[in-house]
């Protein structure tokens, strides 16, 4: 019986469904892999570090962890970044680094099942990057744009962690 569990793993991993937190950017909805999360804190304004990109704001002492804070809406391109009483950020925990992704509210924690996860779109204009996009998840009449974050985070254009770490 212990056989089949990775193998179930394996293929929820496929197919992108399992639990994801939703939150917004401007007007759409994102999921993210609740695995990922460690916690879901108010938006501080960070300390800024020196001739950081415009999304990574800064940096915060997180119970005696540093941790960079990248803005989701302006890495991503939304229209418009304004802090507000629903700004969070989603302290996440990827590839054993913290990192906090700060998004314009979170909604809820979702469950999808396999029907309810469709491939991303394959775009072919060269400025759209859905390298980080797994499906869209549909659940009554809400889009779900899945994310996936660890890639995202890791990525080398983000420059938050050493290539060792993330390859």
């Amino acid at each position: 019986m212990q056989s089949n569990v990775p193998a179930l793993r394996k293929e929820s991993r496929a197919v992108a469904t399992g639990e994801y937190l939703t939150f917004k950017l401007g007007d759409e909805e994102y999921g993210m892999d609740i695995l990922k999360v460690q916690e879901i804190r108010s938006y501080e304004q960070p300390t800024r570090i020196a001739n950081a990109p415009d999304f990574i704001k800064g940096v915060v002492n997180l119970r005696g962890v540093i941790v960079p804070i990248v803005d989701l809406r302006i890495k991503l391109r939304c229209p418009t970044a304004e802090y507000n009483s629903f700004t969070v950020v989603i302290v996440l925990n990827v590839r054993n680094r913290v990192v906090g992704a700060v998004v314009d509210s979170v909604s809820d924690v979702l469950e999808l099942s396999k029907d309810a996860v469709r491939p991303a779109p394959e775009l072919n204009a060269g400025s759209v990057d859905t390298r980080f996009i797994t499906g869209i998840g549909t659940i009554q009449d809400r889009m779900l744009i899945l994310m996936d974050i660890e890639g995202l985070m890791s990525s080398a254009e983000m420059g938050l962690m050493d290539a060792a770490v993330a390859a």
